[in-house]
């Protein structure tokens, strides 16, 4: 896995950027709002990214900020129907404290009026993110919405996070991190919490 890139920006367009690593010229897809906070050509910069491997090509997607990339990686891994390309889209479209609000509040009708969805799609996103919302509070900003519960401290959102792109319910990794020491790496959390999972 490339955890990100840094270098010079060779070129950039709106949607894709090539970034120069030692003479290595990597091509990432990127959302608008990423392209927005890019340097000029030629200066120094840092993406997040996340790879996406397929029969026919691997394709890399960069991000400005963590919180584009994990939003993202839950719309990809937890919303059946929705691939790299919708995922860009929505995240060109809005913030993730918008999809986090809309998925709180039940809010079907903002999510549909974005880029490339439709209602279908609008609804399966606020059914399959539900139970995501504490992790969706750690990508929004940290501000809880409405209906989830009080966020995790410290290392233990990373945690949370991490045991949510394995698979597990929010409740339930939310349960095996509680009474763990959030000032622990997120590593070890994960770790100590797998082994009250399993």
């Amino acid at each position: 896995m490339i955890a990100f890139l840094e270098g010079t920006l060779d070129e950039a367009w709106p949607t894709r950027a090539v970034i120069n690593c030692h003479g290595l010229g990597y091509e990432v897809l990127i959302p608008v709002t990423t392209y927005d906070r890019l340097p000029a050509p030629q200066e120094k910069v840092r993406l997040l990214t996340h790879l996406v491997v397929r029969e026919v090509d691997h394709t890399l997607y960069g991000f400005f900020t963590p919180g584009e990339r994990d939003l993202f990686r839950l719309l990809l891994h937890h919303v059946s129907g929705v691939g790299p390309k919708t995922a860009l889209s929505i995240l060109a479209s809005t913030t993730p404290a918008t999809v986090r609000d809309a998925v709180a509040t039940g809010d079907t009708t903002t999510l549909a009026k974005l880029k490339g969805l439709g209602k279908k799609t609008a609804e399966r996103i606020v059914l399959e993110l539900r139970d995501k919302l504490p992790a969706l509070d750690a990508l929004a900003g940290g501000a809880p919405s409405k209906r989830s519960p009080t966020p995790l401290a410290g290392n233990s959102q990373d945690a949370l996070l991490a045991l949510l792109a394995l698979g597990y319910k929010s409740a339930e990794a939310q349960k095996a991190l509680a009474g763990l020491d959030p000032s622990l790496p997120s590593g070890d959390l994960v770790r100590e919490a797998l082994r009250k999972l399993g």
